[in-house]
Order: C-alpha cells, then structure tokens, then sequence
C-alpha cells in the first residue's frame, strides 16, 4: 500500500513537469505564427522579440533557483512546490487574456521562475520515497518533463492557438490543486521541530501507523541525518562515551559544514562535474537544432513528426532507464550510457561530414543518441543531488547544482553557433564524443553506487578515508 501512495504522490507532484516543459517548447510552435501577417498577437514580433521569446524563461530560471534554494527550507517543499504551479497558471492566464506583445513576453519570463522545479521536485520525491524505490521515482522528474514536450509538440502541430493556450491552463490549474492533497516531507518537517507531523506524513507514505515500529525507526534515521557528526566515522563508540560534550550537535552555517565535512564536499564535486559533463555530451543541441537536422535528412517528412518521434524516444528511454536505476544501479547506467553516446555521436559526425549512408540514416543515429543520452546521462545526475547531500545542506547544494545546469545549457546553446561557422556540425560530435568519453571514465573513477543506500551511508561512500565506506562498499 504504502509503495502505490509514494508512486501515486510521485505523479502528482512531477504534474508541474509536465506543465513546464509545455510552456518553454511553446515558443518552438508559435514562433513563425508570431512573426507571420497571421499572428494572433496585435502585431508581428520584430527579430529581437523573436529571439527573446525562446530565451525568457531561462533568465527567469536562473533567478528563480536561487531564491527557490533559499526558502526551500523555510517555506517548505509543498508550499514551494504550490508556488510553481500557480505561477504557470498565472502565466497562461496572462497569454491567454491578452494578445499584446509585451504581455506574452512577460509571461514567458515569469513562467520561466517555475524552472526551479528541477530543484524542487527531485528534492520532494527523494524525502518520500523509501530507499528500494527512490531512484525510480526520482527519475520520474525527466520522465514527465519528456511528456511535457511530447504534448507540447503534439499541440503545437496538430492544434490552433487558442485551444492550445486553453489546454495549457486547464493543466497548470489542474497540476496545482494535485499538490493540494499531497503532505509535507517527514525531512523537512523534523527539520523545523514538528516531529509529530512528521510521524503523521511518514505513517502516511508508508501506509503504516504514526507508533508503527517501521516509521519510528526510519524517524530515528532521519534524525541522525539531521544531526550529523561531520566526518566522525573512526571514532569508537568507546572514544564517544569518554568525550560526551564533543559529540554534541552545533548548528552550522552552510560554509562552516562545508569547511568540516569532507564528504561533502566531495560529494558537491563529483555531482557538478558528472552534471556538467553530462550537459556537454549535447543533447540539448540535438533538441534545439533537431528541425534543420531532420529537414536536411528526409525532407520528405514533417519537422514536427519528427520532433514527437524525439519526446516519444525521450519518454520511453526515461521510463526504462527509471526501473534500471533501482535494478542496475546509477554508476553502471551512467558509464554505459555515456560509452554509447560517444559512440553514437561518432557515428553521426562521420556521417554528417562524410555522408558514407543514405540521408535517413542522419535522422536514425539522431533517435539513438536520443535514446542513449536519455538512458543515463539524461536521468541519473538528477537522481544524485537529490539523494547524496545531508538534510542540512540538500537545499543549498541542489540549488548551486540546479543553477550550474541552467547555467551549463545557457552556455552551450551560446557557442554552439559560433563553433559550428568555425569547424562545422561533423567535428562538432566528435568533440561530444569526447566528453562522452570523458563522462564513463570519471563516473568508474569517482562515482559510487547509491542504489538503495540510506543519505548517512552515502555520505560515507565520498570519504574514501572512512572506514565505514569501506564496509558499505564490501557489501555491496
């Protein structure tokens, strides 16, 4: 029982996913009705308007997951969570009770705050879920983001305008009341001292009772995670007894844990760099720059059929690489993963350059490398910083690791124009190759297994000195 109501949360709260994801493809389908004479908006969008329409709602992200990683404790996940989904449905209200240019480019600025999900979501689902099914349900965050672009694009070529906005804010308003009937985290609430609201929301994911064996012992869990002793693990128990005072919890400041943890830091390592690595392999070019890509390989076929054939393999991908994230393990999902990109995208440069195959074959290695990325590369690194970092920090460290990705994609899509007039798009995938490469060795090296490991346990995985690490890796 207890399983179905953490899947059955895990939906609810990954609705605003979905609803995200359909407002930044929006632009994707509406960009040529706005600039031709048949626009809905009062007038065409000058060519500076047009390329602020597609960039809008990532400035809004990257203020937004600050502010979202400073209140995340405060306000609470819910709460935060409620706040994104308004949002997005004051954003569709606005498009769709105006068809003034400035109203519409205001709008996708303010639906771009709601991009802070990709803290907010994997954060609520990895504090509800227990640990044999977490980093499946965690993985649902990319999962329903792929089903937002799969209904966005479907909309968008298939759907007028105003039917389209209509749908879009019957979802944002449909996806905020689901957060409605959810619970606060058990984390967040024994963070704030309520520890038996906390007992009433873990008995209610486990479908237990509040005085159930099981939920007190995983309260006692959370509780030694909120209350850490920094990178104590080869203190004795004897050495405890005799230093009592010492053992005692100070509440730090986020530099002052970071200074005292080692595994932590660490841990913050190695999850910005497997992010970034990961961001560079260049699907996010692949998604963006699909249509010329498509239209050069079948022209025959609809840009737009193919874009969906892409959410569709992006969907499927995500659904199986979420079972395989709890069967497999993270680590060997991310080394195979990013080994097949690398191959892939070699494959698909020397066609490019060389065209060594008929033109459909452009398209097929697209869907490949679609469906490799998104097996592990696409998947996992969001899985991780919502599951290695301690209670104390998690918000602080999701929000640097969130905003680092806003940050990564931004960058990316910047040079990827330049690098293209300058070696053109065939070297271009040999240097993802390489950074595919790159990604599987550093993840053998650096990465550990996380599979169904309490946040404590975990900690001790990054500090290669503790000896408890040791004992966990030996039974793994």
């Amino acid at each position: 029982m207890g399983v179905w109501v953490q899947a059955g949360s895990t939906a609810l709260i990954c609705c605003v996913c979905v609803n995200m994801a359909a407002m930044f493809m929006w632009p994707s389908s509406t960009l040529t009705l706005f600039q031709s004479g048949y626009t809905p908006l009062h007038r065409p969008l000058t060519e500076a308007e047009a390329n602020m329409l597609g960039s809008l709602s990532s400035l809004g992200a990257l203020i937004s997951t600050p502010f979202t990683g400073m209140m995340l404790d405060r306000l609470g996940r819910k709460n935060i969570s409620l706040l994104i989904g308004v949002i997005g449905v004051i954003s569709w209200s606005m498009i769709s009770l105006s068809n003034r240019v400035e109203v519409v480019l205001s709008a996708i600025f303010l639906s771009g705050l709601s991009g802070s999900v990709f803290l907010v979501v994997p954060v609520y689902i990895s504090e509800i879920c227990q640990t044999s099914i977490r980093g499946t349900m965690t993985s649902c965050s990319m999962v329903f983001y792929g089903v937002g672009m799969l209904v966005s694009y479907l909309m968008g070529g298939y759907m007028n305008y105003y039917p389209m906005v209509y749908t879009c804010l019957t979802m944002a308003v449909a996806s905020t009341l689901f957060i409605t009937v959810l619970k606060e985290t058990p984390v967040c609430l024994m963070a704030k001292g309520l520890n038996e609201e906390a007992a009433k929301s873990l008995a209610f994911y486990r479908g237990l009772k509040p005085e159930s064996k099981e939920v007190l012992e995983e309260l006692s869990i959370i509780q030694r995670s909120l209350s850490p002793d920094l990178d104590c693990a080869e203190v004795t128990p004897e050495e405890q007894k005799l230093n009592p005072a010492d053992r005692k919890h100070q509440k730090l400041s986020v530099i002052q844990f970071l200074n005292k943890s080692r595994s932590t830091r660490k841990a913050l390592f190695v999850c910005v760099t497997i992010l970034t690595l990961s961001i560079f392999q260049g699907s996010v070019v692949v998604q963006v720059y699909a249509g010329p890509l498509f239209s050069a390989a079948i022209p025959s076929v609809s840009s737009t059929l193919c874009s969906v054939v892409v959410a569709v393999v992006t969907v499927l991908t995500g659904l199986v690489s979420a079972y395989l994230t709890e069967v497999a393990g993270r680590r060997p999902l991310m080394i195979h993963s990013s080994t097949l990109s690398g191959l892939c995208c070699i494959l698909l440069g020397t066609q490019i350059q060389l065209g060594w195959a008929p033109s459909w074959v452009t398209a097929l290695f697209i869907f490949v490398f679609t469906a490799t990325y998104s097996l592990g590369s696409g998947m996992v690194p969001y899985v991780l910083f919502a599951e290695v970092f301690l209670p104390e920090v998690k918000s602080f460290m999701s929000m640097l690791t969130v905003e680092w990705a806003w940050f990564c994609n931004y960058v990316i899509l910047l040079i990827f124009n330049p690098l293209l007039k300058v070696v053109g798009l065939g070297p271009i995938f040999y240097i993802f190759a390489v950074i595919c490469f790159v990604t599987s060795v550093f993840c053998m090296l650096e990465q550990p297994e996380t599979k169904g490991l309490h946040c404590e346990d975990i900690q001790h995985l990054f500090d290669k000195k503790s000896s408890k690490a040791r004992r966990i890796e030996g039974s793994a």
